[in-house]
């Protein structure tokens, strides 16, 4: 599928100068720990909670190299509100893997609906019971909760010969927020903890994980819908990062356009400041050339051979590769770099939290290229 069809996302994105608006509230969405209500409006206006949510319920059923580029330019204003952009777009596509009658409750009134997520780990205690399951535990960690209309849970399920995995839709109505987030970076992200109290959830509105993890088999479900998570998930999550680093870059050369060389020169042309602007941009710049790499495939590689193993090695060396130009440019950035309410110091803040996250692990990462290589190779 061409990456052109679906450009509206980022066009709005830019129309509406989403990245402006991010940076003027970010000092507030950090301190409130939760993005400014105009941001996280902006966000659904742009079309991010939309873009995966199949056609038949308004969606987009969009592609992957347009949320990274959509993203990305989010992020050079706000990391947080591109990190809730992404998700908010992730998690519609995980719902559309619900039975129809699920996603028409979730979509009934219009595709813009945020929904929220808490599946990593899977958390709490599901019972089964006519039509449906009991639902009760505590989750961390729901990025944009606070401006969501539904969440999905994952919860451990009996099985026959062990556990598996559910997901369940539950609606804003049926759980409690805990504000709990408190963070170095991704201040303004609000991601909370959030309670179930023995809240039913109709068979209709879950899924099993296996089947996330394997992706819709229906013939006339839209290709976003057919990959595996493991595919785009890594992806996903680093699209922010792009962002962030280029945030960094331009806060980086706000401050040197106003600074000289202890010589009384332009901090411009001094050796080691050339140095680390041509390092840490060409760094932005190849990362940049990884992640839509990945997400090309996402759109366009064969459905029956997913290259998962490189696209969670290119994602992770991004990020590895993004985090390492905003160290450089902040250790070049002197005593200003660093004070409460630059840039620079945030978006450093933001992409070292970011680079935690699980899915954008090495060890991971390096582990399944290496399985994938070796046989490849033919080694066994």
């Amino acid at each position: 599928m061409p990456t052109t069809i679906h450009a509206a996302l980022t066009r709005t994105v830019r129309t509406h100068d989403i990245a402006a608006l991010g940076a003027r509230y970010a000092a507030e969405s950090e301190q409130a720990r939760t993005l400014h209500p105009a941001v996280a409006d902006a966000v659904v206006r742009a079309g991010f909670a939309r873009h995966f949510v199949p056609a038949e319920f308004g969606g987009a059923t969009g592609t992957f190299a347009e949320l990274l580029d959509a993203v990305a330019v989010v992020g050079e204003g706000c990391t947080s509100a591109a990190w809730c952009a992404a998700l908010q777009a992730a998690h519609g596509r995980l719902a559309a893997h619900l039975p129809r009658q699920g996603r028409a409750d979730l979509w009934e009134s219009g595709p813009d609906t945020p929904i929220a997520a808490a599946v990593v780990p899977p958390a709490g205690e599901l019972t089964a019971t006519p039509g449906g399951y009991l639902l009760t535990g505590r989750w961390d960690f729901a990025s944009g909760v606070d401006h969501a209309r539904w969440i999905l849970l994952a919860a451990p399920e009996p099985a026959d010969g062990g556990h598996r995995q559910r997901i369940l839709a539950v609606p804003r109505a049926d759980f409690s927020i805990h504000d709990t987030w408190r963070n170095s970076g991704l201040r303004g992200t609000g991601s909370h903890s959030v309670t179930v109290d023995a809240t039913f959830v109709p068979e209709h509105r879950t899924v099993t994980r296996e089947a996330l993890a394997a992706g819709r088999e229906e013939k006339d479900a839209a290709r976003c819908h057919r990959i595996p998570y493991t595919l785009v998930a890594s992806l996903i999550f680093a699209a922010p990062a792009l962002g962030a680093a280029r945030g960094a870059l331009r806060a980086w050369t706000a401050l040197a356009a106003g600074r000289t060389t202890a010589g009384g020169g332009r901090f411009f042309d001094d050796a080691v400041a050339q140095q680390t602007l041509a390092l840490s941009s060409a760094e932005v710049d190849a990362a940049y050339l990884l992640l839509r790499r990945a997400a090309e495939r996402a759109d366009q590689a064969p459905l029956d051979d997913l290259p998962v193993a490189l696209n969670m090695r290119d994602a992770v060396v991004a990020v590895e590769m993004l985090v390492g130009a905003v160290e450089r440019l902040i250790r070049s950035g002197g005593a200003r770099a660093q004070v409460d309410g630059e840039p620079l110091q945030r978006f450093w803040r933001d992409v070292h939290a970011l680079a935690g996250h699980g899915a954008l692990r090495l060890q991971p990462a390096a582990a399944a290229y290496g399985r994938w290589a070796a046989a490849e190779a033919g080694v066994r």
